[in-house]
């Protein structure tokens, strides 16, 4: 068999950057592993994360509306309907991305395919009928959409379906007592508040000294607070050494700032994610792999193979289903020829936490470790009427401007529907926006987008909602 176009993985990359290249008259197939198309964000990850991250939400706020007056009573729960739902969001959008890749003409194979050199693949497993005229699939060009997969060290393999990676726990098989989380990011934390909000005693433990690291620790502050309200516990600075199996149950020891030894019903292992780069025969052909498993790209997205091109987790960081999905086109219109670069100033990350953390662009962290000279304007939500009318008084909006020009460098939001407010930042970053351009658009009024507004004014010292100097400028 032989394609002009061979995207190897169906994840949002991978099918985003087939789609574009059918669109532009390219001969294209997809190979997956799966059944279906999406990728581990729609079928295992994003997708039905936030679905039962919604599920979370709303028990959470009909808890709340007590402040209100309004008491809905102890929501009972049943474990199979919730599965149900979320499989059927799952096949909505599967069956979607389906039709369209049927409207297009692109060809989808279920199969791993392997390396045998720079112009072909070997297939194998999957549905052997996709490929029945013969299992090696010859290419002009190869975009390489493998993704990543959840990080699992050796210490927590033992081989008892109670220790969980994320995968595991969004098949939400049981309702545990008692819940260990394993590593404080934003997979861990997402993933305990949603069990939390089920009715589980959650327990998070972190080797570092603070919650989503690389997140502002401004931003991280108010989650923390709440997180600490609505877990059992949080333990910082402390490691897991060992997992005994105890059949019903897992005894996890510690060490570290906490050094204990506790039992639990369930164990989710969210340490990180690893790149699939392995076991796809990269050694046949002439990609380069960097010592963190990563395929080295230029900004084109292309390899040091010239038929191979990489993009999404398989090709660095930030692992984001947004970001794969920008860098496929990129790398369809580096194909055709057009002059298409992925250097974005603000890929923006969402933690679908309660409450909400998102940013774009720098981050004082960053700042401070490279250099880079910025002024800080904040806003905090107790002053905004939107936030008072919805309860979400404990959220802020942090600017970071570039002194002297006020061009606005970077965007931090803790709070409710952080993640929809964030895409106001990304293309006022993109757009090199300043102060006074972000200040003087009319904001709605009384919405939590107005923060932005706000806070742009406090840099310019003309808010009059809040009296807040803007912070001394670092350099």
């Amino acid at each position: 068999m032989h394609s002009q176009l061979v995207v190897l993985g169906g994840g949002p990359g991978g099918y985003a950057a087939a789609f574009m290249a059918a669109d532009l008259g390219f001969e294209v197939t997809i190979v997956d592993r799966e059944g279906k198309l999406g990728g581990v964000c729609l079928l295992r990850g994003c997708i039905p994360s936030k679905a039962l991250l919604h599920v979370a939400k709303v028990i959470s706020e009909s808890r709340e509306m007590t402040e209100w007056g309004v008491t809905l009573g102890t929501p009972e729960i049943s474990v199979e309907t919730m599965r149900a739902r979320k499989e059927k969001v799952i096949q909505t959008l599967t069956g979607g991305l389906a039709q369209l890749a049927k409207k297009r003409k692109v060809r989808v194979i279920q199969a791993d395919g392997e390396f045998e050199n720079s112009d072909s693949l070997r297939l194998s497993g999957g549905d052997p009928s996709t490929y029945a005229e013969g299992n090696v699939l010859s290419f002009d060009r190869v975009i390489l959409a493998t993704g990543s997969s959840p990080a699992m060290p050796a210490v927590f393999r033992i081989d008892n379906p109670r220790v969980m990676d994320s995968t595991a726990a969004l098949a939400l098989t049981d309702i545990p007592d008692k819940l260990l989380v394993v590593g404080g990011g934003y997979i861990g934390l997402e993933l305990g508040t949603v069990y939390s909000e089920l009715g589980t005693k959650v327990s998070v433990v972190e080797l570092t000294d603070q919650l989503l690291m690389g997140a502002d620790r401004d931003l991280v502050k108010p989650l923390h607070k709440r997180l600490e309200k609505s877990f059992e516990n949080i333990y910082l600075r402390t490691e897991v050494t060992a997992l005994i199996d105890l059949g019903d149950q897992i005894e996890v020891v510690m060490a570290g700032e906490l050094a204990a030894t506790e039992k639990f019903d369930r164990v989710l292992v969210s340490v990180g994610r690893r790149p699939n780069s392995r076991k796809l025969g990269l050694e046949n052909t002439g990609v380069q792999i960097d010592d963190r498993g990563f395929v080295v790209t230029d900004l084109r997205q292309q390899t040091a193979d010239p038929k191979i091109m990489a993009i999404g987790d398989v090709a660095g960081e930030p692992m984001l289903a947004h970001k794969a999905a920008h860098q496929g086109k990129v790398a369809i219109e580096a194909m055709a020829g057009e002059p298409a670069e992925f250097d974005k100033l603000a890929i923006p990350a969402v933690v679908f936490t309660d409450p909400e953390i998102a940013w774009a662009g720098l981050t004082e962290d960053q700042a401070r470790q490279e250099g880079i000279a910025y002024e800080v304007a904040q806003y905090p939500w107790a002053a905004s009427g939107r936030a008072q009318a919805v309860g979400a008084t404990s959220g802020m909006t942090k600017l970071l401007f570039e002194p002297g020009s006020e061009r606005l460098l970077g965007v931090g939001l803790v709070g409710s529907n952080a993640g929809e407010l964030i895409a106001e930042g990304v293309v006022a970053i993109e757009m090199g926006v300043t102060a006074r351009d972000l200040a003087e658009s009319i904001h709605p009024h009384p919405t939590l987008s107005e923060t932005l507004g706000f806070a742009a004014e406090v840099q310019l010292g003309l808010a009059t909602e809040v009296y807040r100097p803007k912070r001394k400028p670092v350099s």
